[in-house]
């Protein structure tokens, strides 16, 4: 939100600059010169030393705003913020995959104590070892499993 809010400073800010540099490209094709000044005179900081540049450069390029002075007010801090929500999302995407692997977890543990139970009921003595074994071999795949697993966020 903050970084939408600089993006959104830095788009009104490019909007005034293009608005006066528009006045001041009519006036200085057919306005009396006192105009052009007035006009410069309205120039953001930011806007005068592109523009200043692209005038002392014979005003070769596509305009002040192509020149890579221009950083209209706001669009720093956009960027920094921008980058900074990507990181944070990024951060966000990892703690949640985290919590789906504790709950994958959760599961293979409830079949380890299903699959130990439903071995009690058993009548056939190799029907209750091939559920013991079952939840042994989960219970140890689990517990390697778990090991891996970071202990601090």
């Amino acid at each position: 939100m903050q970084a939408a809010s600089a993006q959104s400073t830095a788009q009104a800010a490019r909007q005034y600059d293009l608005t006066i540099y528009t006045q001041w490209v009519l006036a200085d094709r057919e306005g009396p010169d006192d105009l052009v000044e007035f006009i410069e005179q309205r120039f953001t900081p930011e806007f005068a030393v592109a523009f200043d540049a692209w005038d002392a450069e014979g005003r070769v390029s596509d305009g002040p705003f192509a020149m890579e002075e221009y950083v209209p007010a706001g669009e720093a801090e956009a960027a920094e913020l921008g980058a900074r929500a990507d990181e944070k999302f990024d951060e966000a995407l990892r703690n949640n995959q985290r919590g789906d692997d504790y709950s994958l977890l959760t599961v293979l543990f409830a079949l380890v104590l299903f699959f130990a139970a439903l071995s009690q009921n058993q009548r056939a003595r190799w029907r209750r070892t091939v559920f013991v074994t079952l939840s042994g071999v989960l219970a140890i795949v689990g517990v390697i499993v778990l090991t891996t697993y970071p202990i601090k966020i």
